[in-house]
């Protein structure tokens, strides 16, 4: 079994990652915040994975073992607290919504010299204030112990497209859509539909970081029209894939 690398202190600085890039398993002492200026950044524990896009960031409570990947070229801003400054009360990862000041805050803090300055300090703490009033997000999608949501959901996770009812799904892994009704509920605390919106989404945004047309992702995400994917991308995430896309 690979060694988990631990680095007490997070580190508050930039770092550039390429597409595909990773940063491998890992934990702090502190709290993590987690941003992509540009690109898209993923980050995976054993619960399961979290994707922010640049309107969003990712909390990562002190000793939580993660990893990172970047899809696209990834301009990634980290910014570590100390695990007694706890300003959102959250003891899992959590996604949140960044707004443009939240946004231009992050930025200017993790590419500003880090010292005892009364200027970082003011800094510091409209940045906390921020947070505070950050939205959380509800862009998680976890990742199943019970055996049988394991092969159901790599079956999806490997072609998210897949536009098999759950009942038909059953019929492969051996089980009733009754059954796995259940387990998605009490495994993974979501329905069936949830999950699955979860998982396209996830592959959605990955596909149009790689300049994919928008209606191109609808099909491989398993949407049945792009106007139905451009509605549910827009009620996430408050925008349009084609002006993130733009973007």
């Amino acid at each position: 079994m690979r060694e988990i690398r631990h680095d007490p202190v997070a580190p508050t600085r930039t770092q550039w990652l390429r597409s595909g890039g990773s940063i491998d398993a890992h934990r702090h002492d502190d709290h993590q915040i987690i941003y992509a200026g540009r690109g898209v950044v993923a980050v995976a524990t054993g619960e399961g994975s979290w994707i922010a896009p640049g309107t969003r960031a990712i909390w990562v409570p002190a000793g939580t073992v993660h990893a990172h990947r970047a899809f696209g070229e990834l301009d990634l801003h980290l910014v570590g607290l100390p695990a007694t400054e706890n300003p959102l009360g959250l003891d899992s990862p959590t996604v949140l919504a960044v707004g443009p000041l939240l946004r231009e805050l992050i930025i200017a803090y993790t590419r500003a010299e880090d010292d005892d300055s009364p200027e970082r300090a003011r800094l510091h703490a409209v940045l906390l204030d921020q947070l505070r009033a950050s939205p959380q997000q509800p862009l998680h999608l976890p990742t199943p112990t019970a055996p049988l949501l394991r092969t159901l959901c790599d079956i999806l996770q490997a072609d998210p497209g897949d536009s098999r009812t759950l009942a038909e799904l059953g019929r492969e892994v051996g089980a009733s859509d009754r059954t796995l009704s259940r387990l998605f509920r009490r495994d993974l605390g979501m329905s069936f539909p949830q999950w699955r919106t979860q998982l396209r989404l996830h592959h959605a945004l990955v596909l149009l970081t790689e300049r994919t047309p928008v209606t191109a992702v609808a099909h491989q995400c398993g949407w049945s029209s792009t106007s139905a994917f451009i509605d549910v991308f827009r009620r996430t995430f408050g925008h349009t894939p084609g002006s993130y896309r733009a973007g």
